[in-house]
């Protein structure tokens, strides 16, 4: 009797296995894709809330918005020379003046008591070497005298001593006597040279002393013209013609030595000064151009001066007119200038937008051939203007971007527009 066989069921190869397996999780990996990461990362956003710009080759130019005041060129500010009480106003801010007209008057009490005592000072030298030249005077004359005896003595001796010299050879005179003659004679010699000196000495030291009296009296003489200079500087002048813009002088108010009280301008010629972020600091040099419109014309400033102090995290620059300046300019007018810092160069350009923000210039949201879908794109951006940001890589020419603020897009890769 036969007998049934058992039939073995056939295994699928481990080469097949390996095969479905692998397009088995290829699936799962796109299914995956698709149901979670593709749909996290796209946002459906509305095309009229947004700012789409294109990407222009065109002439870049850096420059930055400032506000300029207008300020007259030649300006004179008003100080105090000494301190003291305003007794007097002789005009007020806004006057035209002519230069050397009096502005304002102090008065200074001590510096009116301090002339006082040096006249007084300067009249008791006066009269002190007044007399001292009188008694120099009088001492010459008795010293001319005394010498005029002595001298008168000396020729009476010396004629003594010639006889008595000629009777001695003739021996008609005795030695002792002629002896006697000759020591007075020569006495009376040694004693007018002695005098002689003595008087010369004398009379040095006296002119020495009414010179010291004389530089002292000349020095007094000019601290007493200094003191009443110092009198004068009490009446505030106008040191040139022009507008007294500004005059801080209230009657009976002290104002103490080097105050400033007040300004004139000179109204023929005006510059602009501006201040400046000190971000720039560096790169606004002398010779910087700049423009501004007003009344529908365009007019060039260039910077003079720069002032290297900073204060408040600004500094300041002072710009001349290049050229005609505007008409009917007034002192503190505000023009609105656009600083130019460096030269106009061809560049690759996309408009400035709240984008910045979020991006900090590192990517952008560009648009596909469609105009509907908008990936995010690295980028590095440069140099940039008030109007338009320098593409230095990432963009190119015709490439339209999504330039308007990204805060309400997160971390999307991906906006369809609608």
């Amino acid at each position: 009797m036969g007998m049934d066989r058992q039939i073995d069921k056939k295994k699928w190869p481990p080469r097949k296995i390996a095969a479905v397996a692998s397009v088995a999780a290829f699936v799962l990996i796109l299914l995956y894709l698709f149901l979670f990461q593709f749909n996290k990362s796209t946002l459906n956003v509305e095309a009229e809330r947004i700012t789409i710009s294109t990407v222009t080759m065109g002439p870049f130019l850096e420059f930055i918005p400032i506000q300029g005041m207008v300020m007259p060129i030649s300006r004179y500010t008003l100080e105090t020379l000494e301190g003291g009480r305003v007794e007097k106003r002789f005009m007020e801010a806004g006057t035209m003046v002519k230069a050397g007209e009096p502005i304002a008057e102090l008065v200074n009490t001590d510096l009116l008591l301090n002339i006082m005592w040096r006249e007084a000072d300067f009249v008791q030298q006066s009269n002190q070497l007044r007399q001292t030249r009188l008694n120099m005077e009088q001492y010459t004359q008795q010293l001319r005298q005394t010498m005029n005896g002595i001298e008168n003595e000396l020729a009476k001796q010396k004629t003594t001593y010639e006889r008595s010299e000629t009777l001695y050879r003739d021996q008609l005179v005795s030695e002792l006597d002629f002896e006697k003659i000759r020591l007075d004679y020569e006495y009376m010699v040694r004693n007018k040279d002695i005098m002689a000196e003595s008087q010369k000495k004398e009379l040095e030291y006296r002119e020495e002393q009414l010179k010291s009296l004389e530089d002292q009296l000349h020095r007094m003489e000019t601290n007493l013209q200094t003191s009443k200079k110092k009198l004068d500087a009490l009446i505030i002048r106008a040191p040139i013609a022009g507008q007294l813009t500004m005059l801080d002088a209230e009657i009976g108010a002290f104002k103490a030595p080097g105050a400033n009280i007040g300004q004139i301008d000179v109204l023929d010629a005006y510059s602009v000064r501006a201040q400046i972020d000190e971000h720039y600091i560096t790169r606004v040099e002398v010779g910087k151009a700049g423009s501004f419109d007003l009344a529908g014309k365009s007019y060039g400033l260039k910077v003079r001066r720069v002032f290297p102090a900073v204060r408040d995290n600004r500094f300041e620059v002072d710009l001349d007119f290049v050229g005609a300046a505007p008409p009917d300019l007034r002192r503190g007018q505000t023009l609105h200038i656009k600083l130019e810092l460096g030269d106009i160069a061809e560049a690759l350009l996309i408009a400035r937008g709240a984008f910045w923000d979020t991006t900090g210039g590192n990517w952008i949201y560009i648009l596909d051939g469609s105009g509907k879908v908008a990936v995010k794109h690295t980028i590095r951006l440069g140099r940039y203007n008030p109007e338009v940001y320098e593409v230095l890589e990432g963009l190119k020419p015709g490439d339209q971007v999504i330039t308007s603020s990204y805060e309400s897009f997160g971390d999307m890769e991906r906006l369809v527009l609608k």
